[in-house]
């Protein structure tokens, strides 16, 4: 591996972002105006406290504690204008941050208490994501930036987000994904929903292998026909590691694979993993012992991704740094895991293979092989 010279500016590499969570991206200073006009209170009153607030909230080993942070950001996006604006707001600031695509994944049934329809929560949405890409190539930017529509395991609503998806395919929307906690909310009773969107050809990533471990995997995959999964990294369990050495400090030269680590490798299917959430939620001690560089190592196709940029407080720069500093990558990792993430992006073949070639590749160097199809 060769690490990244002392003078390279990871913020100016491109980076594609395929898991993004709308509702935790928010700016803590929209926060706290977003709540002071709906007369919201929350639990901190400036912007320092608040975001500091919503890392302490989520750092907490819990996947389900993590997940109570999100009260407070779904309490204020429940208008058009405040899911317009933060929309915006967010393709601003991955823009800013060299993100050149990103997909925006949200529930809607989530924004519904103010009165919205499920389909004015996706035009308010895309409003705001238009809004924000016109203004990123007003100032000689580029990005891209599709929808993510999400249904949550304990809901009840998941055929009717799936068949909203579709009516939305050919306005931005780009897949149907299942998040939430895993434990006692299996996939399985989604199946309906999972068919709906199968059948009509449309794609599904699913939250798993982070709350729970192997089995929520294999649902994603062989039941819901999960074309990515969200996290994923509880399937080191399906791996087992040869000893440690100092020219294998992860024992992958030894490693045996089971079935489904198996079928996940050979299929190529992406992983999308958020390593720092992963150690707020529990799902890795430490970036240094994540599952992410075994897996990395042994070829499953791995994507870097950010989830929740104010819970975690962070951004697709500071995962790349984390990595850099705690796992050792270098900057064939870090060209490996955009090259993934480019192939791995629902879109059109040509859009992708452009996204490769003519903007991720040239920004890498070494000149890269690439390790998933690229």
């Amino acid at each position: 591996m060769t690490a990244p010279e002392p003078t390279t500016d990871l913020a100016a590499l491109p980076k594609v972002l395929l898991h993004d969570h709308l509702d935790g991206g928010l700016r803590p200073g929209t926060v706290l105006e977003l709540a002071d006009a709906a007369g919201y209170e929350l639990p901190a009153s400036d912007e320092a406290a608040l975001r500091d607030w919503f890392v302490q909230g989520a750092t907490s080993g819990s996947l389900e504690r993590y997940l109570e942070t999100f009260r407070h950001t779904v309490a204020v996006m429940q208008t058009a204008d405040a899911l317009r604006r933060v929309a915006r707001e967010a393709v601003l600031d991955l823009a800013a941050d060299g993100v050149v695509h990103a997909e925006q994944r949200y529930a809607p049934e989530l924004h519904l208490a103010g009165g919205l329809e499920p389909q004015q929560v996706v035009d308010a949405v895309r409003a705001g994501l238009e809004e924000g890409v016109a203004e990123v190539a007003a100032a000689g930017g580029r990005i891209g930036v599709t929808q993510v529509l999400t249904t949550m395991r304990p809901s009840e609503h998941s055929t009717t987000i799936a068949r909203l998806a579709l009516a939305n395919r050919d306005a931005g929307v780009v897949a149907l994904d299942l998040a939430g906690p895993e434990a006692g909310h299996p996939a399985a009773r989604h199946a309906a929903a999972f068919r709906t969107v199968r059948y009509a050809s449309f794609p599904t990533t699913v939250h798993a292998g982070e709350g729970a471990g192997v089995t929520s995997i294999a649902e994603a995959v062989h039941l819901a026909g999960a074309l990515r999964i969200g996290h994923g990294v509880r399937l080191i369990d399906d791996v087992q590691l040869g000893a440690r050495t100092e020219t294998d400090p992860w024992g992958t030269d030894g490693a045996r694979l089971g079935h489904l680590a198996h079928w996940v490798r050979d299929q190529q299917i992406p992983l999308e993993v958020c390593p720092t959430s992963n150690v707020q939620t529990g799902a890795s001690s430490s970036i240094a012992e994540h599952p992410i560089t075994p897996l990395a190592r042994l070829g499953f196709a791995v994507t870097v991704n950010t989830d929740n940029r104010l819970m975690s407080g962070t951004s697709m720069t500071q995962e790349y740094a984390q990595l850099v500093e705690h796992a050792g990558w270098g900057l064939e990792e870090l060209r490996d895991v955009a090259l993934t993430a480019g192939w791995s992006a629902f879109l059109p073949h040509d859009q992708r293979e452009a996204l490769v070639e003519d903007v991720l590749r040239p920004a890498y160097t070494p000149r890269a092989s690439g390790r998933h199809r690229a």
